[in-house]
């Protein structure tokens, strides 16, 4: 895991998220100070899972549930 500060992350995003989707891992500091911190992704996380279940939830309580041109919402966001 590498740091770098936000300046660096902004200067070099296309080379980090490069970095990044090859494995790297980068804490992002704001003077000094850690913020955040980029990893590579992963499809398969149970936080996703659990995000992608709320979001549905959530579209199949809103109104305007009609379908939209050739699909319905829900068609839209099958796996």
């Amino acid at each position: 895991m590498s740091s770098l500060s936000a300046a660096e992350a902004n200067r070099n995003f296309s080379k980090v998220l490069r970095e990044v989707r090859d494995g790297h891992t980068y804490v992002v500091t704001s003077h000094g100070k850690p913020v955040a911190k980029i990893v590579p992704f992963d499809a398969h996380s149970p936080a996703r899972a659990a995000a992608k279940q709320v979001l549905m939830d959530r579209l199949r309580t809103q109104r305007g549930s009609r379908p939209i041109g050739r699909w319905t919402r829900d068609e839209l966001y099958e796996d």
